[in-house]
């Protein structure tokens, strides 16, 4: 399904799953959780977008210094509202965030 073509409740959704699949999450959806995803879908921001800035964070956490303190568990979307700014403003190729998806995909499988 093209993004032009989703609907509110459709990208909502969307946003919410990926956002529940990412690594860190706590992987539960709360209503404010409900309300950001609405807001940025009312701000017209690419699903592909939110989709890449979760990505890239998921990806900065995963991939840190050895011995590096452990991380608190990211319990809320607005955790990742700075990084979707972030690739809004970036000009990078999709291949990056592609790679990112196998790199975390090859790390979680390794822990």
């Amino acid at each position: 399904m093209e993004e032009a073509f989703l609907s509110r409740a459709e990208y909502i959704d969307k946003i919410l799953c990926v956002y529940r699949r990412t690594p860190g999450t706590t992987g539960t959806i709360r209503r404010p959780d409900r309300l950001l995803a609405a807001q940025l879908h009312e701000r017209g921001v690419p699903l592909r977008a939110v989709e890449n800035a979760l990505v890239l964070a998921a990806a900065r956490r995963m991939i840190r210094p050895a011995g590096s303190p452990p991380l608190g568990t990211i319990r809320s979307l607005t955790y990742f509202l700075p990084v979707i700014e972030e690739v809004l403003s970036l000009n990078v190729s999709p291949d990056y965030f592609q790679h990112l998806r196998h790199k975390i995909e090859r790390l979680a499988q390794a822990r």
